[in-house]
């Protein structure tokens, strides 16, 4: 019985070596602008109700750097004539199996490429560099308005010359904001107040403030 089984098995296993071949599918894709479709899977699919095409769905490759990609697909003599669904970013393509084809073509493939009627995504380089002059932009036109406000006025003209207006202190004895070069002289004269007086207050003021700053 065994050498019996042996050899059937052997014949059915040979023949259904015999009726499956590789079929393979090159070809190119590419975007609308004609620029490649780099490194994006194209799968294998099926007309909604097309039973005949079931084993191939999911079978997949991925295209290289330049849009070129290969798929593999165990076809049997049974299958020829039947129509797949090749799925790419969204968009199908049919491709009818032709094994006559694939064996007489001089590198046992057969040919079909698929152009997207989408155009390429925006680049992430170029998304970002349009950020960075955006943000280039925003801050120019920022600067400029402070510096057009600045010039408006007498003071901020004078600051762009480089001069600086000079420190105001409050006076002590009334309040009042005082240049902080003629407080002195405003302690002296206003409120009569000794050189040396005059001196060490507006000293005091002065360290007041510095204290507050730090």
């Amino acid at each position: 019985m065994r050498r019996i089984l042996l050899p059937l098995l052997l014949v059915i296993l040979f023949s259904m070596n015999v009726q499956a071949e590789t079929y393979k599918i090159s070809g190119r894709a590419s975007y609308a602008d004609d620029t490649p479709v780099a490194l994006q899977y194209i799968s294998v699919e099926c007309e909604q109700g097309a039973i005949d095409c079931y084993q191939y769905r999911g079978t997949n490759a991925i295209t290289d750097v330049y849009g070129y990609f290969t798929i593999l697909m165990e076809a049997k003599s049974e299958d020829n004539h039947v129509e797949v669904q090749l799925t790419l970013r969204g968009e199908n393509f049919t491709h009818t199996i032709d094994l006559e084809r694939h064996q007489n073509s001089s590198d046992d493939r057969v040919y079909q490429d698929l152009q997207l009627q989408q155009n390429p995504p925006p680049s992430g380089v170029l998304m970002g560099l349009s950020c960075a002059v955006l943000v280039f932009a925003l801050a120019f036109i920022s600067v400029l308005a402070k510096t057009r406000r600045r010039l408006s006025t007498r003071h901020g003209r004078l600051e762009f010359r480089g001069y600086k207006q000079a420190r105001q202190l409050q006076c002590s004895k009334c309040n009042e904001m005082i240049l902080q070069h003629q407080l002195v002289k405003h302690l002296v004269v206003d409120h009569d107040m000794e050189a040396i007086d005059a001196g060490k207050l507006t000293g005091k003021i002065m360290r007041r403030i510095w204290s507050e700053e730090e």
